[in-house]
């Protein structure tokens, strides 16, 4: 049931009844500064990190690195019990001097044995096989050296290096524990090169990971320091993707520089990689593009409405328009996009008018416009009911209809 008629900045709305009166939210345009970001979550972490282990099994006798201690490449941080490994070196090195022995003794025997052939006082046979078990004596000194050198070797595992100069950010055991090197070297400690250069491993989706270059930059904030703003730079896109229930993502190595060491290893950043910006672009608010009118009240303009207007066929004599190939189309580098501008005085006095813009980079809150609008236009955001409450500009029942 219709109970009268509102005339509101030239659009005639019919209400039903008990329906307030309608004016516009508007959002002036304007320049200003707009960014587009692609928005990512990943892990602080050293640039070079490394794990030391060791390679032999045994108790931890001594440790002389803790957690945060400054080591030096080749510097001592942990000692195994090397007694089990320095019986074995004692063992190999007896077996390696009876080796000699024996090579001494058929060294002998050969040289006695040729001065009997020569004299034909035994038979080839005899001498052949005494210049045989010489050269068995001389290998056996070598297999017997080799298992020394072995024997050696394992009881140099003994004493752990740190393999860079750095800090100790993680320590895996205690003095009197027990390490076994059966399958895989058991971790010991976790040496960080450098805490001043950091990185951040993102995970940016498959979506955003065409904008994203090397070189661009980056501000990231984490929990730690809510107020704060950290800069970066994107050193490398890897090309690895990883999935995880059907969500391909990929890594995004992001460089940091930690002067203050306030940022820690294994901290979360939620990262902003800026794609694109403009300065001094003309903008509109987001909402501009998504506010419609509601269903039956498309603005009047000229005596009529947008959507009649736009859709109308072609009269006597008029040539249709041409639409258009797909290939045409495809063309426009930038997308067009549909806006109501208000025309008029004021929100309570003025005409929806549509308009068709060319828009470029999106922000959070903006969104630049490339063309079909000029500086100080009002573009409409919505629909504010008389008492100032937002009606829905996207649904059915606005309370407004058109007849």
């Amino acid at each position: 049931m219709v109970a009268g008629l509102a005339v509101v900045g030239g659009v005639v709305w019919h209400l039903e009844h008990g329906a307030p009166a309608a004016r516009f939210q508007t959002a002036t345009v304007a320049r200003g500064d707009v960014t587009q970001a692609v928005i990512a979550t990943g892990t602080l972490n050293p640039v070079l990190n490394v794990a030391v282990g060791c390679q032999v099994s045994g108790r931890i006798r001594a440790l002389y690195a803790d957690f945060n201690s400054m080591v030096h490449s080749n510097e001592l941080v942990a000692e195994l019990d090397p007694q089990k490994y320095q019986a074995s070196v004692d063992e190999a090195q007896a077996n390696v001097a009876n080796a000699r022995a024996n090579l001494e003794l058929q060294q002998v025997q050969v040289r006695r044995d040729a001065q009997l052939f020569t004299n034909r006082l035994i038979a080839q046979a005899d001498f052949d096989t005494a210049r045989a078990t010489l050269d068995e004596a001389q290998a056996s000194v070598e297999i017997q050296e080799a298992a020394l050198s072995n024997a050696l070797a394992d009881l140099s595992y003994c004493k752990i290096y740190s393999p860079i100069d750095g800090i100790v950010i993680s320590r895996s055991v205690n003095v009197g524990q027990t390490v076994a090197a059966s399958l895989s070297a058991p971790t010991l400690f976790e040496i960080a090169n450098d805490l001043t250069r950091m990185q951040i491993d993102s995970a940016v989706s498959e979506a955003d990971i065409g904008s994203v270059k090397v070189g661009q930059p980056v501000t990231f904030q984490v929990d730690a320091y809510p107020n704060l703003t950290f800069r970066g730079a994107v050193v490398q896109v890897r090309n690895s993707p990883t999935n995880v229930n059907n969500v391909v993502t990929y890594d995004c190595v992001i460089g940091v520089t930690n002067s203050d060491l306030k940022l820690k290893p294994g901290m979360t950043a939620t990262v902003s990689i800026i794609s694109a910006e403009r300065r001094n672009a003309l903008l509109i608010p987001n909402s501009a593009l998504r506010f419609q009118p509601p269903d039956g009240t498309v603005a009047m303009t000229g005596g009529k409405s947008a959507s009649s207007a736009a859709n109308a066929p072609a009269g006597p004599g008029q040539a249709a328009k041409p639409r258009g190939s797909r290939l045409e189309r495809k063309k426009t580098l930038r997308p067009m996009r549909t806006v109501y501008v208000l025309v008029g005085n004021t929100a309570n006095d003025g005409r929806l008018q549509p308009v068709q813009i060319e828009t470029g980079i999106a922000g959070d809150i903006n969104v630049e416009v490339v063309k079909g609008l000029r500086e100080g236009q009002r573009v409409v955001t919505g629909v504010l009911l008389s008492q100032g409450i937002q009606a829905p500009a996207f649904g059915r029942r606005g309370g407004f209809f058109m007849r």
